[in-house]
């Protein structure tokens, strides 16, 4: 995860920093006993849940499970790249970083720079060059200063002109020393098939560079000025550009979505940037497509709420729809702003203003399933028995995917006051229509997955405060005396090597071998620097702000490794127990006795 530093400087650059002074420059922190606390900077909280221990020089959420040392707070915070942090942080402290260190770099493996990804900033900054200081690009400058975009806003977004010029790109590519047919690859340039000849991909189009999370451009999205098809151009797929992966604006966005913990999800770039002009700053948007599962899990990651906002026609409200599918499935608390019909935010916010959308729009958003009513009724006259029969089939049906009964109830009785149902007969009608269905669309979850589905299903609860099982416990404790003592962490390989129950636990215990054996001294903010996985990050700084002994006991040793080796024992042992329960119901009395017998034998090995 070092890159280009050396190890010797990141090790400086770490002791240079107290982490309490690193945080206290971005949230206000109150002495709590001997830790701090304060509210979360990256999901909206009330109540404080994020803790910073100075002993250990680590940082946890308990909420939302963020946490790491003082260079991943800043990153995170800056949305920089390791390489930048350390730089940055090294250069305020006064710590000299080699001269051959590169913090310019794109998103080649460890922050190293690679030349497609340099290439693309390049670009991205001779078509911002273009469109706001030459003759060439002022048509294009007009058009987005009629449509309310401010220069301002051009900045921010960096906006851009591709002149219509066959070669002006290939050839500035080519005076730079870049390899054409590498950027062909990566969609600068393509072959014309007559000539075989390289020319500019991008001709005459207004150019949106796109962003990855940590803000470099790795592909562009282009809207022509003339008459020419495709109205949009995205860049091709390729190494450098996923757009299944990637969401429009969410570099400029993230601090804003983590702080009100809430995203708003438009369908196209305009969207996003009239949106950022009426004062919504957490807006970001799919590349053109269905938003996949993959964009779904990003957002998941870094909030708890999206309000949907797409075009007021119906292939709008069908593709507002699929998204909030799509997004409840991973986690999401789901809402629609509903836009007047044959409108799209941009159109609205040119008619009717800024603070209009904001509060008509945005602040007006519905429940997602108050949007799927609204959906249902459409096209169906409910004076006519059989489509108000249709209608209510249909609602039931949906609401079978609400998680809180709760939520259930406050539409059925919705349901049954607008029709002057009974209520009893609707839950009837609602249980036919969910064993119908099935478990199917819901099946019961298992391992990690039950976390998810419990915060999907409103049982949240902070990290710090839950009831782990023994074996759970035996594993988190052990980590966390291997984290800060070397010879620990020695006799847990000796005695346990990999056997860990939990994955995620046994990919640390294995990290943590290999740190050691790397000749590194213990330190648990070194160690955090050597992983890469976010989750096994937030997982290890976790564990580090468990209050331990200075010292683990042989006893205590013992005890951690036999809870941790016996438990698929007892798990086999309560599946023994199911059958001798099930055997006694079939009255089997041969079986139960042997399953007794095998069960007391089992016990008595484990006592042993």
């Amino acid at each position: 995860m070092a890159g280009l530093i050396p190890e010797e400087t990141i090790t400086e650059v770490q002791q240079s920093l107290d982490i309490v002074d690193v945080v206290s420059e971005h949230l206000q922190l109150k002495k709590q006993g001997k830790h701090y606390i304060g509210l979360c900077p990256f999901h909206g909280e009330k109540t404080p849940s994020f803790s910073v221990s100075p002993d250990k020089q680590l940082y946890h959420c308990f909420g939302c499970g963020a946490g790491g040392n003082a260079i991943t707070f800043v990153m995170e915070m800056e949305g920089l790249s390791f390489v930048e942090t350390v730089k940055n942080l090294a250069d305020k402290n006064g710590i000299a970083v080699p001269d051959a260190v590169s913090v310019s770099s794109g998103p080649g493996e460890n922050g190293e720079p690679t030349s497609r990804s340099e290439g693309h900033e390049l670009a991205a900054r001779f078509y911002h060059h273009v469109l706001m200081n030459t003759e060439q690009g002022k048509q294009a400058y007009d058009y987005l200063e009629a449509r309310g975009i401010t220069a301002e806003l051009m900045e921010r977004f960096q906006l851009g002109f591709s002149p219509d010029q066959p070669e002006v790109l290939k050839g500035l590519l080519d005076k730079r020393g870049f390899d054409l047919e590498e950027m062909e690859e990566q969609g600068l340039l393509y072959r014309q098939e007559s000539t075989g000849e390289l020319r500019d991909r991008f001709r005459n189009r207004i150019m949106f560079p796109i962003r990855d999370l940590r803000g470099w451009t790795v592909g562009f999205g282009g809207r022509t000025l003339g008459g020419a098809e495709p109205k949009y151009l995205n860049s091709p797929d390729s190494a450098l550009f996923h757009k299944n992966e990637l969401l429009y604006g969410f570099d400029v966005a993230r601090k804003a979505v983590r702080r009100e913990n809430a995203a708003v999800l438009f369908e196209g770039y305009s969207d996003v940037i009239a949106a950022n002009k009426a004062g919504v700053d957490n807006g970001l948007a799919s590349l053109g497509t269905s938003l996949t599962d993959r964009q779904a899990q990003i957002i998941r990651r870094n909030t708890e709420r999206i309000i949907i906002c797409y075009d007021g026609d119906n292939a709008g409200q069908e593709a507002a729809w699929r998204a909030g599918e799509v997004l409840e499935k991973q986690g999401l608390s789901v809402e629609a702003a509903m836009l007047p019909a044959q409108t799209d935010p941009d159109d609205y916010i040119q008619m009717y203003g800024t603070d209009r959308f904001q509060k008509e729009i945005i602040e007006t958003a519905l429940p997602f399933m108050s949007f799927k009513i609204q959906a249902l009724k459409k096209d169906k006259n409910l004076q006519d028995e059989g489509d108000k029969l249709r209608y209510i089939e249909e609602v039931l049906k949906e609401m079978t995917a609400l998680s809180r009964a709760v939520e259930r109830d406050f539409y059925l009785r919705q349901l049954a006051d607008e029709f002057s149902l009974s209520l009893d007969a609707l839950k009837q009608e609602q249980y036919r229509v969910y064993k119908e269905q099935g478990v199917k669309r819901h099946p019961a979850p298992n391992g990690r997955d039950q976390e998810k589905e419990e915060r999907r299903r409103g049982f949240d609860h902070y990290s710090g405060a839950r009831l782990h099982p023994a074996h759970h416990n035996a594993e988190r404790y052990l980590l966390a005396h291997m984290m800060r003592d070397r010879e620990a962490c020695m006799e847990v390989q000796e005695k346990l090597g990999g056997d860990f129950n939990l994955d995620h636990h046994a990919a640390l215990a294995a990290h943590l071998y290999a740190y050691y054996g790397e000749g590194n001294q213990a330190d648990t903010g070194s160690f955090i620097n050597h992983l890469s996985d976010p989750e096994l990050i937030k997982e290890a700084s976790e564990i580090a702000m468990l209050d331990i002994t200075e010292h683990m006991s042989e006893n205590e040793l013992a005890d951690y490794v036999d809870k941790i080796k016996n438990y698929p024992k007892w798990v086999e042992i309560e599946q023994i127990h199911q059958k001798l329960k099930e055997a006694e119901r079939n009255q089997d009395v041969e079986l139960a006795a042997k399953l007794g017998n095998e069960m007391i034998n089992m016990k008595k090995d484990l006592k042993k």
